[in-house]
């Protein structure tokens, strides 16, 4: 969606969820000046040809940091572009560092105004090609450098960059615009500077943490799921970890997966977060969830994300043996599990206590699941779908962008 901001022309996305995140983007791309049309449902035509703004203001990145996505082609295609820092952070240790210096490497002037961050192409209003090294694995300080080097004048190579599908997708969406991106699902991605972009329609891949977060709530619960509508080769991984502690996941076809729990049972193995292609740092509470149910210990070292095992603790509210230290936490199981009043910290750890409240006995409320409504769609029902016994108390998907924590509850048994 942010890419469509590279060109006056209409780019139209398929496949897009409803989720608050995409409600978030497209108010962002409004509020600047782009229309966005559905003309069907999970289609977006969005063309940006009036852009009067230039900025992506606090009151929506601070529900989204993924916001702070406009500025590479807002910079690229105007010359200048505003985005709100994230409340509470320090610029010196966040990810956004590499962001930035990503742009001064491609020639623009970064610097911090009133809380804002503000960039400006050099004299010329056009950036330039360049070499730039990420020190560490940024997906979205990847995606924005690949957006604004399609307008650079010359050649960039991005070293290190992130391998995620999501990287070489936006790619082919790039290229369709008429981008000159190679090397994407590398950790080098080179682009040629074209003069300007054009319109382009593209499918967008589907979510492969919804994946792996739905094969887990079969295994959870000993149950059997169909998984239709996937990319099983984008969870490769994920996959094979979820295999060797026990779970049967069948390949149906290219798009299809058959999963359910092996006689044996889960046996706890041990797992570390990577970078894309190792095991995502998304599926980790998850898994801690699952791992609840497992015999045996199993140690989960988490090296991405700083207090990521925040879920660690509502866990231990429903019963759950888990030590915590550093940046590893222990799992000792199978643990009885039985249903709390849990809260949800985080877009992953809501969706752990869900599949948390699946295998306990008795009733989990879950507070404050607008988080889940970031990233899943309509969640609830798919699991009621498929038997579970989970009501949402009060629709938050649909609600106001500042809805209260405290009005957003999941009921699940």
């Amino acid at each position: 969606m942010a890419a469509a901001l590279l060109t006056p022309e209409t780019v139209i996305l398929h496949n897009i969820p409803y989720v608050r995140d995409i409600i978030t983007q497209r108010r962002l791309l409004e509020d600047i000046g782009a229309t966005v049309l559905t003309p069907e449902l999970r289609t977006h035509k969005i063309t940006a040809a009036h852009i009067e703004i230039f900025e992506a203001p606090y009151e929506l990145v601070k529900t989204m940091r993924a916001s702070v996505l406009a500025l590479g082609p807002l910079l690229a295609r105007f010359g200048k572009a505003r985005v709100s820092l994230p409340g509470g952070c320090a610029i010196g240790t966040r990810p956004i560092d590499l962001h930035l210096e990503g742009f001064k490497l491609l020639g623009a002037e970064v610097g911090l105004e009133a809380g804002d961050v503000v960039a400006r192409a050099p004299k010329g209003g056009r950036l330039r090609g360049g070499e730039v090294h990420f020190n560490k694995v940024t997906v979205t300080g990847t995606e924005n450098l690949m957006m604004a080097a399609t307008l650079a004048a010359g050649q960039t190579v991005i070293h290190n960059a992130a391998r995620e599908p999501e990287i070489a997708d936006l790619g082919e969406l790039l290229n369709k615009m008429g981008a000159r991106v190679r090397g994407c699902g590398s950790p080098t991605i080179t682009i040629e500077g074209v003069e300007a972009l054009g319109g382009a329609e593209h499918t967008i891949i589907p979510d492969r943490i919804e994946t792996g977060t739905f094969i887990v709530a079969a295994a959870i619960t000993k149950g059997e799921l169909e998984i239709k509508d996937c990319r099983p080769e984008h969870s490769a991984i994920t996959i094979a970890k979820l295999r060797e502690v026990g779970v049967e996941i069948e390949e149906v076809n290219q798009s299809t997966l058959y999963v359910r729990c092996c006689e044996q049972g889960l046996k706890g193995c041990d797992v570390e977060t990577q970078p894309h292609p190792r095991f995502p740092t998304d599926m980790q509470a998850q898994y801690m969830a699952l791992m609840t149910q497992a015999e045996g210990r199993c140690v989960i070292t988490e090296t991405i994300f700083e207090n990521r095992f925040m879920h660690a603790s509502e866990m231990q509210r429903m019963g759950a043996q888990i030590l915590i230290e550093g940046h590893t936490a222990t799992v000792i199981g199978p643990t009885r599990l039985t249903g709390a009043r849990v809260q949800a910290s985080d877009l992953r750890a809501s969706a752990s206590l869900v599949l948390a409240g699946l295998a306990a006995e008795g009733e989990t409320i879950i507070d404050r699941v607008y988080h889940i409504d970031r990233g899943y769609e309509k969640i609830e029902a798919k699991l009621r779908n498929v038997e579970a016994d989970i009501v949402r108390l009060k629709d938050s998907v649909t609600g106001p962008l500042n809805a209260s924590h405290e009005d957003l509850k999941a009921v699940t048994s």
